[in-house]
């Protein structure tokens, strides 16, 4: 497969909240593709053994910086961004991807609501501002990614205020690839990845078996090298339950309450849930039918030159 320009051997990516699940199976595959890298965690006993795993991968602890921080702060981004430069000259990829979760229903706790907030959203917010200009005035290929998730998207009940840190990554990212390309001579792109049901920390209570359901963080990285080489913006990946025409409806579904005039969240709603589960079956239909049609060509294709 060839990769994103910007994921190349002896070009340098900075990842947040590294230490473990996505970040980190980013970090191990970049440091693999020969990168160099700028690891930042607020677990500092996660962050060290993370730097550890990936010198001893590797063999080029050199190439390796780690930082302790909280990207709530932007001085802490800040100083993240300028350590960066310094050690490795340029950052060809910003993986903006800390993230806390849980407890965060709409009436409850306003202290937890300000941390989701504050980590989810703001960490993000940071690391645009504070890597974004920098990244512009480079000349090779670069490339911004903000881990958002489906959960800002159709927003289930329940965890109202990871939601709504979620929803607005996805705003914050759509905005930055649109700046980006209204730069003249911008050569940096910016990539929403949207999780599916992944084993990681925030999923996962610790020893914990992985469900098999969910995807593993380094599938959900072969699929966002994958999507970034096809220059892909909304990267959504399926897991071992959900494929991609089931979240394609759930999204659809979504967007439809505001044109149909339904109930917000209908989706769950006593009253539309045999209509959402015929929608689903329709959707599925649509698709069996489609993929029947799309083999017949290719088999009346096939046999003109049989």
């Amino acid at each position: 497969m060839t990769n994103h320009p910007a994921i190349a051997a002896n070009r340098s990516a900075v990842i947040t909240g590294a230490a473990s699940g996505i970040g980190l199976a980013a970090a191990s595959k970049f440091a693999g593709l020969g990168m160099k890298l700028t690891l930042a965690d607020a677990n500092a006993e996660a962050l060290e053994a993370a730097h550890d795993r990936i010198s001893k991968e590797t063999g080029r602890p050199d190439d390796i910086r780690s930082f302790v921080i909280d990207v709530s702060r932007a001085s802490d981004v800040e100083r993240l961004r300028d350590a960066a430069y310094e050690a490795f000259g340029d950052v060809a990829v910003l993986m903006n991807n800390a993230a806390i979760g849980g407890g965060g229903a709409l009436l409850g706790d306003p202290d937890r609501w300000h941390r989701i907030l504050d980590v989810n959203l703001w960490g993000v917010i940071n690391g645009v501002q504070a890597f974004a200009p920098a990244m512009v005035r480079q000349t090779e290929p670069s490339a911004i990614i903000n881990t958002g998730s489906k959960q800002g998207i159709t927003t289930p009940p329940g965890d109202t205020a990871y939601n709504v840190s979620k929803a607005g990554i996805k705003v914050v990212t759509e905005a930055l690839a649109h700046d980006l390309r209204n730069i003249e001579g911008c050569r940096v792109s910016a990539h929403l990845l949207i999780p599916g049901f992944t084993f990681t920390g925030l999923t996962a209570a610790a020893g914990a078996p992985k469900p098999a359901a969910a995807w593993t963080p380094e599938q959900v990285v072969e699929f966002l090298l994958a999507s970034m080489a096809a220059g892909d913006f909304y990267i959504l990946c399926q897991d071992n339950d959900v494929t991609r025409d089931m979240d394609e409806h759930r999204i659809l579904w979504a967007a439809e309450d505001i044109i149909e005039n339904r109930p917000a969240l209908s989706r769950w709603h006593p009253d539309y849930k045999a209509a959402f589960a015929e929608f689903m079956k329709a959707g599925s239909a649509r698709r069996q039918s489609s993929e029947a049609t799309s083999l017949r060509l290719e088999s009346k294709s096939s046999a003109r030159f049989e």
